[in-house]
């Protein structure tokens, strides 16, 4: 296969480009603090900064990875951005889902090239672009977004990263417990703030075996996402999650975790979808003492919890 070359049109939409960057690729160029620049490459044109500037025609034609001098003397390294470098940079609408979080979705949701997949909602594009990496030109997205604005932006988002129209990319304007109408579906990704409310929809879509995934951003989401899958029969125990990320600082013999986290983004949660007419196996595990207090009689006030006995030397809690 002929390596491609600098003036032929871009790649087909939904392939990441390689090969020597051509106009229209979009490139990030890194100065020697670390700082990135995202540029649309275009003939003819200059990237402009305090510290000179660099032709966009010298870029052209070269491959990732190349250092090009500024007039002013700065040196910039070249490569077209990553995915996770797109996400993190896109324009928003709603707030994107970081990759850490986006590649546990992907993992934990067991998402393959083929698949057919429902997101709902698009928010700004990025969950969708790792979920079109992961099912692939032949697969399907059916993402479902209440909102024009977010679906706008998402849209423009998913094409401007993939060249154009990704082919497995279907986007509706809707809710997905009214608009949705795909069947027999693999996967259903929820990023929406009541994912509970599309249960009933999610079990009738995915086939069994199928995998639905809920992000969501609180322990009280949370709590009311899994207590809904449990009770509400065609599903298996849940399971819930929340991934933290912490990059290291390494330079000779100073090695020490950097001063800055991404801490909690949101929690994960999934469940796999049984066959009809099942009935989940009771679960065996001991739950905490107050974990499911037991409702009062009628008329009888609930008992205030007793305060935990004093510790010797130490007054007891108010």
């Amino acid at each position: 296969m002929s390596e491609p070359q600098p003036n032929e049109p871009p790649t087909t939409p939904g392939r990441t480009p390689h090969g020597p960057f051509r106009p229209g690729d979009q490139v990030q160029l890194t100065d020697p603090k670390g700082r990135i620049n995202t540029i649309t490459l275009q003939p003819g044109k200059l990237y402009h900064s305090h510290k000179g500037s660099v032709p966009h025609d010298d870029i052209i034609g070269s491959p990732e990875g190349t250092v090009f001098r500024s007039t002013g003397g700065t040196d910039y390294l070249a490569f077209r951005p990553l995915l996770a470098d797109f996400a993190l940079r896109m324009p928003r609408g709603a707030a994107v889902v970081y990759p850490k979080d986006a590649a546990q979705i992907v993992a934990m949701a067991d998402v393959f090239p083929g698949a057919r997949v429902v997101e709902a909602g698009a928010g700004s594009g990025a969950l969708s672009c790792f979920l079109l990496r992961a099912v692939g030109e032949h697969g399907l997205l059916s993402s479902y977004e209440r909102r024009p604005d977010f679906a706008d932006i998402a849209r423009a988002n998913v094409e401007k990263f993939f060249g154009g129209p990704h082919p497995a990319w279907r986007l509706t304007l809707g809710s997905l417990e009214h608009a949705l109408a795909e069947t027999d579906v693999d996967r259903v990704i929820l990023d929406m703030l009541a994912p509970w409310e599309c249960l009933d929809a999610v079990a009738k879509a995915l086939v069994p075996g199928g995998i639905v995934c809920a992000y969501i951003a609180t322990t009280t989401q949370m709590s009311r996402v899994v207590e809904d899958l449990r009770a509400h029969g065609n599903f298996a125990e849940p399971h819930a999650s929340e991934t933290m990320l912490r990059t290291w600082h390494v330079d000779g013999l100073a090695v020490r975790p950097d001063h800055r986290m991404v801490g909690h983004t949101g929690f994960l949660v999934t469940a796999r979808r049984l066959a009809d007419g099942v009935t989940p196996p009771a679960r065996r595990r001991r739950p905490a003492k107050a974990a499911h207090p037991e409702p009062a009689a009628p008329g009888v006030p609930a008992e205030p919890p007793t305060a935990p006995p004093a510790t010797p030397g130490r007054p007891a809690e108010s």
